[in-house]
């Protein structure tokens, strides 16, 4: 499988509507909406604080994301840091690496259209233990409360990067 992270804006509209076939884990709703929600908090034109991306396997969108920057950045995340929202995998393809490849991915993309940010945070409930366990898998570094009892995750994107080894 080739797998192609995007950004929302760039989807054909054929991917388009394969993307609102997206579906999740009715048990991870309650932790990440569903893809309906997560759209809807993407404004319809692009905007200087948020992007939405979209994994691509062999051109067939498979997971989504969405990222804030200042001035739309989360009150809990530290400056010059983008924040990771509404991460959905399609249950079809989950367990398969995709959202593991997504987040490799994603700091190129972030390298490419925002080189001023420096490390991706993020919030996760303390409940929804598979997705703790993946993002400190994946090299994220607990750094205590979000806000209401959020786990806050802190990832450098200088661990992103083949030449470095300092992570």
């Amino acid at each position: 499988m080739l797998y192609r992270l995007c950004t929302y804006h760039d989807l054909t509209p054929g991917q388009n509507r394969q993307l609102r076939d997206l579906q999740v884990h009715p048990e991870q709703i309650a932790f990440c909406g569903d893809i309906e929600s997560a759209l809807y908090s993407l404004p319809a034109q692009p905007v200087a604080g948020v992007k939405g991306f979209v994994m691509l396997s062999d051109e067939v969108p498979v997971a989504f994301l969405l990222l804030k920057r200042e001035p739309l950045l989360a009150h809990w995340a530290e400056p010059q840091s983008a924040t990771l929202h509404a991460l959905q995998v399609d249950k079809r393809v989950q367990g398969q690496g995709v959202g593991k490849q997504c987040l490799q991915l994603l700091a190129q993309q972030l390298n490419q259209h925002w080189p001023d940010i420096h490390q991706i945070m993020l919030s996760v409930s303390p409940f929804n233990a598979s997705a703790l366990a993946f993002y400190l898998s994946q090299g994220w570094v607990e750094s205590g409360e979000a806000y209401r009892g959020e786990r806050r995750l802190i990832r450098s994107l200088a661990c992103s990067q083949p030449a470095r080894h300092a992570c």
